[in-house]
């Protein structure tokens, strides 16, 4: 059952600010990648690139021009060139380059029910586990058993990794969970800068066994992201929500009145790489996969506390991103 706003921690609802059409803030200089906390499988790919960037150049010139006719966009700003979408993977938030999907070689991946930001760390982490689960029994084979446990982490590992699709609902006003995960606060919150008066808090807790993948609440412009680095709390604590690493993403709703509203990614105790490869100013579908964090975690919503809002979950909620109705506006 859908709560009205006012009911949350006893308070009563205010109109809402009203919010003209903002101009998109430059990223900061803090972010210079999808993923900006770095890491070690992180850097291996960044040298797979530069070699694989190498190798194209050298023995497939006839595919780099190709491409390079087909690229829409610009890759000014990116770190290093970009021959291909492969090459996008960690600056896509850096420059506007792009193919369109008949012309990426790579699009086949996005059937592949693994999320795209995790397949390194799949397979960095993941083929030394078969090694591990095999060797048992082909050297000793009466103690096969011991392969048993890196077959379990092997799996979990793939699970963990795993990419859903999600039917999206849909209806006028409704804002869809950012995250996957159990619902963990929903507090009032007096004034929110951003949002420009009082706000709606929801943190949502993703433990290791919960799909890592943030989609956007609804369709929206972003305006603005900051990255923080900070401590690695429990995603449980309160205290993460202030301490952690996180990264802030200020939202403006595609439809009129164009609310405010911010999603923030919060690493955990475990989860130490947050992804988000969206650029101000770029326009978001409802529902649409944004980034990732790797491991343990939390998302927040935070949502302006305006007449007509109302909270669509419970706290202690078990929650799905894109297709679990999390709020709505009722008013326009």
């Amino acid at each position: 059952m859908s709560t009205p706003i006012s009911s949350v921690d006893g308070s009563s609802g205010v109109d809402g600010p009203s919010v003209d059409r903002a101009t998109p803030v430059p990223l900061p200089e803090n972010i210079k990648s999808v993923q900006p906390g770095g890491g070690v499988c992180y850097q291996i790919e960044l040298a797979w690139g530069c070699w694989r960037r190498w190798y194209l150049k050298t023995f497939r010139r006839g595919y780099v021009r190709r491409m390079a006719e087909r690229m829409q966009g610009s890759k000014d700003g990116a770190p290093h060139d970009v021959l291909d979408p492969r090459d996008l993977k960690y600056c896509a938030n850096l420059c506007t380059a792009h193919w369109r999907p008949a012309d990426d070689p790579f699009q086949w991946r996005e059937r592949i029910p693994l999320a795209r930001w995790g397949l390194a760390e799949a397979q960095l982490m993941g083929w030394p586990l078969v090694a591990l689960t095999i060797l048992p029994a082909i050297l000793w084979p009466a103690f096969w058993y011991i392969g048993v446990v890196p077959l379990v982490v092997l799996l979990w590992l793939i699970y963990f990794f795993r990419d859903p699709h999600r039917p999206l609902p849909t209806g006028p006003g409704l804002l869809v969970a950012p995250a996957d995960g159990k619902v963990v606060e929903i507090v009032k919150l007096a004034h929110d800068e951003f949002i420009g008066g009082p706000a709606v808090r929801i943190g949502i807790f993703l433990s290791i066994f919960n799909v890592h993948i943030n989609r956007a609440p609804c369709a929206s412009r972003v305006l603005e992201l900051r990255y923080s680095k900070g401590a690695f709390l429990n995603a449980l604590n309160p205290e993460s929500a202030l301490r952690n690493e996180n990264m802030w993403i200020g939202l403006e709703d595609a439809a009129v009145p164009q609310r405010r509203m911010v999603v923030r990614q919060i690493a955990g105790a475990i989860a130490r790489r947050i992804v988000c490869r969206l650029r101000p100013g770029e326009l978001l579908t409802a529902g649409e996969k944004f980034g990732m964090i790797k491991l343990g975690s939390r998302t927040e919503l935070i949502l302006p506390a305006e007449p007509g809002l109302y909270i669509d979950v419970e706290l202690g909620q078990k929650i799905k991103a894109g297709s679990t109705i999390i709020a709505r506006f009722t008013r326009v």
